[in-house]
């Protein structure tokens, strides 16, 4: 096990109504803030109107910017970077799923920055201050609510690219499982492929002796995959599987599963080059890779892709060789997949097969990827050709 510290200073706030609390939450930071949402959903079902009237009554006033898109934009960030700027605000509340947050991070850091908010996520600069950031999540998947992570689509070059520091951690985060009932099928599938993801990086290690992680995130795992059957057999209003649905979500991703670990993040940058080209949902983009990956990691380690086949597929004693129990967890994987409206593969998607080595030369743009096996540009190649299959 590895020598690690871990810290979350992110406050939940979970339940039924919760989100009644933002107004008195937000005042004990800031009486100027930043109301940032994509102007969808929370608009038609009424939560925004709550949720000011909550700021309202707190004495909290707001400016609002909506727009957010999937694989959120350079431009809309930095509009509103400019927007903080100009109305001097402190304080910035994100009201939707992880695009929307990762939207509010970046402004939160470009707000204190004199130069192109750009340059943190080009590796130009590290980001080291931000304008404090908190949430009304609405859609469980990225864990962004909880999490050091910001992921930003520059247009120019169709580049997605990262931010993972401290400092635009949520300081609190409300999360109301009532709010995703009325999610499209699609998106509540698209987020359980993200938070099995974020699990799948973090467990696929080679690091020895983390029985302790391996259990937590093979259950977690377990109760992801049994919540979303139940909300995908008539069970969309099912209250305790959107709940167990939500928690999942940010437990996957705040850096809980990862102690002592040493996680992989290659399939992360192989599927932001789907995104980022195709403007595919980032949780489709991992449904396709992840079995790609895994299968074109067979011979690597395969004990531990043949316990992932036992423990979380259920794969049992009729596979007595470890790659033969791997292959059948791959199968199992991609079935489970399919049996959400999940794509898995290049043709599912309809993308094209003909960008396959432009994607692999972008995705090593800073060198080789990935901890459980360094991948260079012939690897991610290969990777996509399995997935194109």
């Amino acid at each position: 096990m590895q020598n690690f510290e871990y810290y979350n200073r992110t406050k939940i706030i979970f339940g039924k109504g919760t989100e009644d609390q933002v107004g008195s939450e937000t005042a004990q930071y800031a009486k100027r803030i930043l109301l940032h949402h994509s102007g969808g959903s929370a608009v038609r079902s009424g939560l925004l109107d709550k949720i000011k009237a909550s700021l309202k009554k707190a004495g909290v006033e707001w400016v609002e910017l909506d727009g957010v898109k999937p694989n959120p934009r350079l431009s809309k960030v930095h509009e509103g970077v400019a927007l903080c700027k100009k109305e001097k605000l402190e304080f910035i509340l994100a009201v939707g799923g992880g695009s929307v947050i990762d939207s509010a991070k970046a402004i939160a850091i470009g707000a204190l920055y004199d130069g192109d908010v750009w340059d943190f996520y080009d590796r130009k600069k590290t980001a080291t201050q931000a304008l404090p950031v908190a949430t009304v999540l609405t859609i469980p998947a990225a864990g962004s609510e909880s999490s050091v992570s910001s992921v930003i689509t520059n247009e120019q070059g169709s580049l997605k690219q990262s931010v993972n520091e401290e400092c635009i951690r949520p300081v609190f985060s409300i999360l109301n499982p009532e709010l995703t009932y009325s999610l499209p099928n699609y998106q509540t599938a698209c987020g359980v492929a993200d938070m099995l993801a974020h699990i799948m990086e973090r467990y696929f290690t080679k690091e020895p002796h983390v029985e302790l992680t391996d259990e937590l995130c093979e259950g977690a795992m377990r109760a992801i995959i049994r919540s979303a059957r139940r909300i995908f057999s008539g069970g969309e209003k099912d209250y305790n599987a959107r709940a167990e649905i939500m928690w999942a979500g940010s437990l996957a991703h705040n850096n809980l599963l990862s102690t002592g670990r040493i996680a992989d993040w290659a399939s992360h940058a192989i599927g932001h080059e789907l995104s980022a080209l195709f403007d595919l949902a980032h949780g489709a983009s991992l449904s396709i890779v992840f079995p790609a990956w895994i299968t074109y990691n067979i011979k690597e380690n395969t004990p531990r892709l043949a316990r992932f086949a036992a423990k979380v597929w259920g794969v049992d004693g009729a596979f007595y060789d470890y790659e033969q129990a791997a292959l059948e967890g791959v199968f199992r994987l991609k079935n489970f997949f399919h049996s959400i409206g999940l794509p898995v593969s290049f043709a599912d998607a309809k993308l094209d097969t003909g960008r396959i080595p432009e994607m692999a030369k972008r995705a090593v743009k800073f060198g080789p990827i990935g901890n459980y096996r360094k991948l260079g540009e012939k690897d991610i190649e290969g990777i996509y050709r399995l997935a194109a299959e």
